[in-house]
């Protein structure tokens, strides 16, 4: 392992502005909270029951919370911006980062509905996965979803994530009363640069790179 860098935790937990194809991730702040307001409102977003996206009601303190697992270093949360527009069009997030074992999770995303099939999020996803794998060194990055959430399922396998299994009973929805089985895929060093090689070719079919 001596190969991979050598980076303070306090990096993992940051979130730097990178940009890739027409998307820009930076830091989250209270400011995005008017566009992500409209960004759930305009999808009706936060209604899917197998999500825990945020009502745009909700915004202000969801970006609080996520502000909050940051300072504790669990958290790095990060808008994601059409540079097209300027505006924000989702957020994301490396979340239960685990810096002493080079772990992140990417998950706890939302996208406008407008912006999805567009290449934006394979864009983020580009960015996040370099960064992970380049930067921090990670060695493994995991993504996570509710057994019933198919279409969010499918976008990770479609990312080249592999299923390392299903946790179930993992956890109970008290708003809904139901427990969720989750869906447990990850992406290890050796794997990243063929997937690398699958979102940049997705991105030139959108018109995003050349």
């Amino acid at each position: 392992m001596s190969h991979y860098p050598v980076v303070p935790a306090s990096h993992y937990a940051a979130a730097p502005t990178m940009e890739y194809a027409g998307v820009r991730l930076e830091q989250l702040t209270q400011s995005h909270a008017p566009d992500l307001a409209e960004v759930v409102s305009a999808g009706s977003l936060h209604e899917a029951w197998f999500a825990t996206t945020p009502s745009a009601q909700q915004m202000e303190s969801n970006i609080a919370q996520r502000l909050a697992w940051q300072a504790a270093g669990t958290m790095a949360p990060f808008a994601i911006i059409d540079t097209s527009t300027g505006r924000a069009v989702g957020a994301t997030t490396y979340l239960n980062i685990d810096a002493a074992h080079r772990r992140v999770e990417i998950g706890s995303t939302f996208l406008a509905v407008s912006a999805q099939g567009t290449g934006i999020n394979p864009a983020a996803k580009h960015l996040l996965l370099r960064r992970a794998f380049d930067d921090l060194g990670c060695y493994s990055v995991a993504f996570c979803t509710h057994w019933h959430n198919e279409a969010s399922r499918a976008a990770i396998a479609r990312l080249g994530a592999k299923q390392d299994g299903v946790l179930r009973n993992h956890k109970y929805d008290p708003v809904t009363g139901t427990l969720r089985d989750t869906v447990v895929f990850s992406i290890l060093p050796h794997e990243w640069p063929a997937v690398r090689t699958q979102l940049e070719s997705r991105l030139r079919r959108h018109g995003r790179i050349n």
